[in-house]
């Protein structure tokens, strides 16, 4: 599509971290109230089957900025922080483990009692950030004279160690937020690739700072299209909400974050109403992968870390005065991979052509009732293992971690022996996975896992897409 010719709308995708599918009013929270993320349902279009392309940080972030399986790059797990891993695993939390200094000793050991089925977290990432080769939303709308910012959670590259991996090298103008989650050690604070904070502390104000700096960016683009990745810190744990939220949500310390970020969005949308950019501005609201330990899969099997409809299934909320209809519903399944080449398409940017691109463009399930191809199919994968394809209202599930990440067990041994694998659900009818229908359609088992090799095979020849 030539530039001349295309929409080119403002873009503003406001990421959450661990933000669950039930944890919004809108798709049925009791405990949390969000009136103003509601409120952008009711002007749009409500996706109640959008997923993630992982249910980890890392991959999922990767996939929704380049529009491909974060696999093609090798990313299938985490990228640690400078000095440890997450804090959150049974290793970190032993005294003798501060007494390893040397970073690849450490990753070497976290990978060999992955191996072991120590604990689930899969083989480490070997890359130290997103490869310089790929391309992302930013630097795509870059091409056409967009603006381009982040604001909050890169978790693509320790910057701070490996400067080649800051934002402002992917395709962003302007930087303000942090490296990595807050439950990882060296939580700098940086505006562009100055270090504001070598060790911020002061939590329950992240939320505010990254609204004020948002908005602030609204206000310096408004004289030209632009594109604000909006990533924030929260949910995630350890929680924290500033004092003006805290204790006011019925959902706990966690409902209080959700509250403080129904307050940020409204934020945002006073600052593209106040600008005169709102009516064409495209604002996408999502998550990157079910909710942890805390937060609601909204009735969902499965957490975070799990290739279960509640590791993958995020809610989903895309606002377009100009070119959406309000108080839609798009029941037709969609990934954050499809965004990519949505928006490459709204700004009239041709897609690469040198590489395999993943995502779908979803433009039609955006502004009107289209329907996907029947034949699409979305996969499933847990640290680097496919486990899962959906194509149509059928998830068909070979092999699968039954417990949540991080709790350890062995995976390969329970499915190899258990007499209900493979699975084969109707998720039309049944989204909490409940019944397995592969007694009863063998035909649909069958036809899955002819996708689920040919899937296999094709990365197999060609992991990184490359033509």
């Amino acid at each position: 599509m030539n530039p001349e010719h295309a929409p080119r709308p403002n873009i503003v995708i406001i990421n959450c971290d661990d933000l669950g599918y039930g944890d919004l009013s809108s798709f049925g929270s009791e405990s949390i109230q969000t009136p103003n993320i509601d409120k952008l349902a009711e002007g749009g279009v409500k996706f109640d089957s959008f997923y993630a392309c992982n249910s980890l940080c890392t991959p999922s972030r990767f996939g929704l900025l380049t529009g491909r399986y974060p696999e093609r790059a090798g990313v299938g797990s985490l990228l640690l922080a400078k000095h440890i891993g997450p804090r959150t695993t049974a290793v970190d939390n032993a005294n003798w483990w501060a007494k390893f200094n040397d970073q690849y000793f450490r990753w070497w050991f976290v990978s060999y009692l992955s191996k072991l089925h120590f604990w689930d977290f899969g083989t480490l990432p070997e890359l130290r950030g997103i490869p310089e080769e790929e391309i992302t939303i930013g630097q795509a709308l870059q091409t056409v004279g967009y603006r381009t910012g982040l604001v909050g959670k890169w978790h693509l590259g320790e910057f701070p160690v490996y400067p080649e991996y800051n934002p402002l090298r992917h395709g962003f103008d302007y930087f303000y937020g942090v490296p990595h989650a807050n439950n990882m050690r060296d939580f700098a604070l940086y505006r562009n690739e100055e270090c504001l904070s070598p060790d911020f502390t002061e939590m329950d104000q992240l939320t505010g700072l990254y609204t004020r700096e948002a908005v602030q960016f609204i206000h310096e683009s408004k004289d030209k299209p632009f594109f604000l990745y909006f990533a924030h810190t929260y949910p995630h744990t350890p929680q924290y909400a500033s004092k003006n939220f805290r204790g006011k949500s019925m959902g706990g310390l966690y409902g209080d974050c959700v509250e403080e970020i129904d307050w940020s969005v409204a934020e945002v949308m006073r600052a593209l109403e106040e600008n005169g950019v709102a009516d064409n501005t495209l604002v996408i609201f999502t998550s990157d992968n079910g909710p942890g330990y805390c937060g609601s899969p909204g009735g969902l099997r499965g957490r975070k870390g799990q290739s279960y409809e509640g590791g993958f299934r995020v809610p989903m909320i895309a606002h377009w005065p100009k070119g959406i209809t309000a108080k839609s519903i798009c029941s037709e399944p969609a990934m954050n991979i499809d965004l990519f080449p949505t928006m490459l398409s709204l700004a009239g940017v041709d897609l690469p052509e040198d590489r395999v691109i993943d995502g779908k463009n979803i433009l039609s399930l955006l502004t009107s009732n289209g329907k996907r191809d029947p034949n699409d199919c979305l996969f499933f994968y847990h640290n680097k293992e496919l486990e899962a394809v959906r194509m149509g209202k059928w998830k068909y599930i070979r092999d699968i971690d039954t417990m949540a990440w991080p709790i350890p067990l062995d995976k390969h041994w329970k499915s190899e022996n258990s007499l209900e694998a493979p699975w084969l659900y109707n998720l039309e009818l049944d989204p909490g996975e409940s019944y397995n229908l592969r007694r009863e359609h063998p035909d649909i088992v069958e036809a899955m896992e002819a996708i689920f090799q040919k899937w296999q095979k094709s990365m197999k020849e060609n992991l990184g897409g490359w033509k």
